[in-house]
């Protein structure tokens, strides 16, 4: 046998039993390693079975050399990923030294903190407000109507109206709120709204903290001031600080200030049915004021309404929570009457709708609230020039005292307001606005900012610029020329894209109306603005698309908000129906004035707090809304409107202007907007009784003594009167030169050449056969030529005579039977509450 298969030598002393005895001796040891010079692979200890269980044994029972580490992590006595886990016992270390290292800082954090004093809180600055040129316009806010009270002035029914509401456990919660912290926390982390805890402890803190930045250091210092207030402060302490610094509106911090503004009453003199209307403005006066807040939804009809609606669940709280019995409650089943502010007298004039557009302008661009504003301390920069809005003053001042006359005509002269804005066309600054005759004069809506105002037909320019830019399904896609031929007969069929007869809600032709009858045939798209005739620009929206007309407006800075949401499909959206502020209208037609360059409109360019500069008051960048040559064009297709057409009072400036008026039906609404190359302004003319319950337009037929009112009479006059001193010192400029683009063609989609313009309506049908048979109709009366118009002769046209578009509304109603549409003229339909939002074409020009 070979030696590398001959069994080896067994060891001196027995062999294997041996070898056992003498690693028992060894204490144990492990087999060594193998031996380069023994022959058998498991050295002198018996093998690679003995060798094996040797390790084994060092394995499980040997002892190791200890781990000299202070924390074993990662394990040593374990193998793979089970190194990684912790033990139960290095989690409780770790836990308990984490609470240790707290507890400890807790109790720093608290030794350091102070108890606040509401006292200071009244050394507040106020805001300021300043002019253009930076001289100081108003200022406003902070804490300065302020009374401290002791609670024995403070009825207890005030209190438990202010517990009941805000914080029904107040007497025996710990003052924190863990699940508010919890959600704050939350929304920290997430990136919300930094918001606090929900008891009055938490709140009065806040209200006492001088430092309101929106902080994560901030809030929890304010959580430590929490606690320790609730563990060293009586509760009756906390109550009466509360209700000394809370935020109640009307410029009023505390119950005492808050009583004297809205009941004039001293807080000991409150019932209980005013304490539940005061604790209610706690959940916040911007929304809950009577008198309207700043910014959507904070109107003063939906604020009075809100305002009922919590006080009811106040005292229905109390019952609830035991702080009032049935019997007392069921006494009070009357809303309180509320005394009218008095805070206008520092906000006299304008002030008031230039520091609440300023404000509103600061909440858009940064996390500024209505409480931080409030609570006082910043300065405010503003776009608005004072000659300039002083001048919009006077032109409206002016026009009001010559054109109405309450007293002599209550039923149609009472109740008129005006409003109005004007934009630079460079910047995009809004440089003054009209807002109404003032805070003074208990007039707290700002009618530069007001919504649900009807644009009429001053919307007609987008509706060509729509056409100019993407065509119809007539012109393969190419941009459509001013010069393009519809049919402007009254009582048109407007058609579908593909040629068929658009249906009204009785399922039979619609039928477009206008203001006048004159049988107009077939017209230039330049011709139809200048005239304001509707059925060309109906037939217009529908053959370019009505989404693209949408496009256009809000490339140019109208907002989608204002859009009317019930016809945004239907015929009557080209005619304007939707309802921009004054503000948007102003600066979406700085867009055309600037060849096509929008700019959002701005009223702050500055925001210092407590010295320090805020971020988000740069000057918006802008952007290309519209092709230069398209948006000169319709700068030219107005600049018609002011020299021949609806605009002709414009004409009284002197310089190149642009503008276009507008007009709804039964006369509910008048506008018009213009513009020179230099600024951009639009004024709006309407009716309503703010002391309505249910708030809704008013025809101004007969109004100012005149029958009919069109954008082209009291606002195209206003708004002459106003850019002759607005732009007094400044050079004259001409708009750029509109280059001849687009293509030529009617509304079927063939050539047509260019048409020999007529100054005047035909007083015969078109010659050139139209499309659609016109019903049977009677033209228009011949104009009075060579009629001298009489200064404030609003309805007469200096330059024929006439009314402008031709003839004096018919409202509608005749001619033509239920298929007719209603919207007249230049005159478009105002969108009423009950308006059906499916699409549809309905009779009277109230589409859908």
């Amino acid at each position: 046998m070979s030696d590398h298969r001959r069994k080896p030598p067994q060891p001196q002393g027995g062999g294997r039993a041996a070898a056992r005895r003498a690693a028992q001796q060894s204490g144990r040891r492990a087999a060594p390693t193998r031996d380069a010079g023994s022959e058998s692979p498991s050295g002198s200890y018996g093998g690679r079975a003995e060798a094996r269980r040797a390790a084994q044994r060092g394995r499980g029972r040997g002892r190791q050399a200890p781990d000299k580490r202070f924390i074993n992590y990662p394990r040593s006595d374990k193998d793979g990923l089970q190194r990684f886990v912790p033990s139960w016992k290095l989690v409780a270390g770790t836990f308990l030294g984490f609470f240790a290292v707290g507890m400890a800082g807790a109790g720093v954090a608290l030794a350091m903190v102070g108890v606040p004093d509401p006292k200071k809180t009244a050394e507040a600055e106020n805001n300021v407000f300043y002019w253009d040129d930076g001289t100081q316009m108003a200022a406003t806010g902070g804490e300065r109507n302020r009374q401290i009270v002791d609670i024995v002035n403070i009825p207890p029914h005030t209190r438990d109206a202010v517990i009941a509401a805000e914080n029904a456990s107040f007497y025996e919660d710990s003052g924190v709120d863990p699940m508010g912290i919890a959600r704050a926390v939350f929304n920290m982390a997430t990136g919300g709204d930094v918001q606090g805890g929900s008891t009055i402890t938490q709140q009065y803190v806040k209200n006492t903290y001088l430092d309101q930045s929106r902080t994560m250091s901030r809030k929890v210092k304010e959580l430590f001031i929490s606690i320790k207030v609730g563990a060293t402060v009586e509760k009756d302490e906390v109550l009466e600080g509360y209700l000394n610094t809370a935020f109640f509106g009307r410029d009023a911090y505390g119950i005492q200030a808050a009583s004297q503004a809205y009941f004039g009453k001293n807080s000991k003199d409150l019932d209980p049915s005013e304490s539940a209307f005061l604790a209610a403005l706690l959940k916040g006066p911007n929304f809950y004021n009577p008198d309207g807040g700043i910014g959507a939804g904070a109107e003063a009809d939906k604020n009075l309404a809100r305002a009922k609606e919590r006080w009811k669940w106040i005292l229905d709280r109390e019952v609830e929570v035991g702080r009032m019995d049935k019997a007392e409650r069921a006494k009070y089943q009357t809303f309180p009457k509320i005394k009218e502010s008095e805070l206008a007298t520092s906000l006299d004039g304008q002030k008031g709708y230039l520091v609440e557009t300023a404000k509103k302008y600061v909440m858009k661009q940064t996390d500024i609230t209505v409480d931080d504003l409030a609570r006082g301390g910043y300065k405010i920069y503003t776009t608005f020039n004072k000659k300039k809005v002083d001048a919009l003053a006077a032109a409206v001042d002016k026009t009001r005292k010559e054109f109405l006359d309450e007293k002599a005509r209550p039923g149609t002269d009472k109740f008129v307001q005006f409003g109005g804005a004007s934009v630079d066309v460079k910047t995009g600054q809004i440089v003054a606005i009209y807002g109404g005759e003032g805070w003074d004069k208990k007039h707290f809506t700002n009618n530069a900012d007001t919504s649900g105002v009807p644009v009429g037909s001053t919307w007609k320019p987008y509706v060509l610029a729509a056409a100019m830019k993407y065509g119809t399904q007539n012109s393969n896609g190419e941009g459509i020329s001013i010069n393009s031929k519809y049919n402007g007969n009254d009582l048109l069929v407007i058609k579908d894209r593909n040629g068929q007869p658009l249906l009204n809600d009785k399922g039979q032709p619609f039928r477009q109306k206008n203001e006048s009858k004159t049988p107009y045939g077939y017209v230039t798209l330049n011709e139809a603005m200048e005239k304001s005739i509707n059925t060309p620009f109906a037939q217009l929206g529908i053959d370019v698309g009505l989404n693209k007309v949408r496009e256009v407006a809000e490339s140019t800075g109208i907002l989608e908000s204002s859009f009317d949401q019930g016809n945004l499909n239907n015929v009557s959206f080209s005619l304007g129906t939707s309802t921009p502020s004054a503000i948007r209208m102003a600066d979406s037609y700085a867009t055309f004035a600037s060849s096509g360059v929008h700019r959002e409109p701005y009223s702050v360019t500055k925001v210092l707090y407590k010295g320090e500069k805020q971020e988000g008051f740069e000057q918006p960048e802008e952007k290309r809304a519209l092709d230069s040559d398209i948006a000169d064009n319709i700068t030219k297709v107005l600049e018609n409107v002011v020299q021949n057409g609806t605009g002709t009072k414009a004409k009284a400036l002197g310089r190149p202007a642009a503008g276009k008026t507008g007009t709804t039906d039964e006369n509910k609404s008048a506008w018009f907007v213009g513009y020179t190359p230099q600024l951009s302004t639009s004024v709006t003319l309407f009716r309503t009784d703010p002391g309505a319950e249910k708030k809704e337009l008013l025809s101004m037929n007969g109004t100012g003594g005149i029958e009919s009112i069109h954008g082209g009479d009291i606002p195209a006059e206003v708004w002459t009167d106003y850019m002759r001193e607005a732009l007094k010192g400044e050079d004259t400029m001409s708009f750029p030169e509109a280059a001849d683009i687009g293509v030529k063609a009617d509304a079927a989609g063939s050539p047509t050449p260019t048409p020999a313009a007529s100054k005047e309506p035909s007083k015969e049908p078109s010659k050139e056969p139209s499309k659609e048979p016109s019903p049977t109709q009677s033209a228009s009366e011949k104009p009075n030529q060579g009629k001298r118009c009489k200064p404030r002769d609003f309805p007469c046209d200096p330059t024929t005579g006439g009314m402008d578009g031709g003839t004096t509304t018919d409202g509608g109603q005749d001619n033509g039977g239920p298929d007719n549409g209603g919207t007249i003229g230049g005159v478009t339909p105002s969108p009423t509450a009950s308006e059906d939002k499916k699409p549809g074409n309905g009779p009277g020009g109230l589409f859908g």
